[in-house]
C-alpha cells in the first residue's frame, strides 16, 4: 500500500488500516527505524502519578476505613 508524505512530513492512514488497530482521531502510533525500513506500531501513553508521602498516607487511611467498614 503506497501512501503519500505531506509537505509536513505527515501522512495519512488508509481508513482500513485505522479500524483493524484501533486508531481512531488522537490515536499514536509508535516510529522505530529498522534495517528493512519504518515500522509503525499502534502505542498509547498513560499518565502516572508520582505518590508524594501526602498521598501515600492518604491511600492508608482510606484503607483503614475500609477495613474498619468490613468488620461491621
Amino acid at each position: 500500500m503506497l501512501v503519500e508524505v505531506n509537505k509536513r512530513g505527515a501522512l495519512t492512514l488508509p481508513k482500513e488500516i485505522r479500524r483493524r488497530f484501533g486508531l481512531d482521531e488522537g490515536g499514536q502510533v509508535i516510529v522505530r527505524a529498522t534495517d528493512e525500513g519504518i515500522l509503525l506500531t499502534p502505542g498509547a501513553a498513560f499518565p502516572i502519578e508520582i505518590y508524594t508521602p501526602e498521598r501515600l498516607k492518604e491511600f492508608a487511611e482510606e484503607e483503614q476505613k475500609l477495613a474498619a467498614f468490613k468488620l461491621k
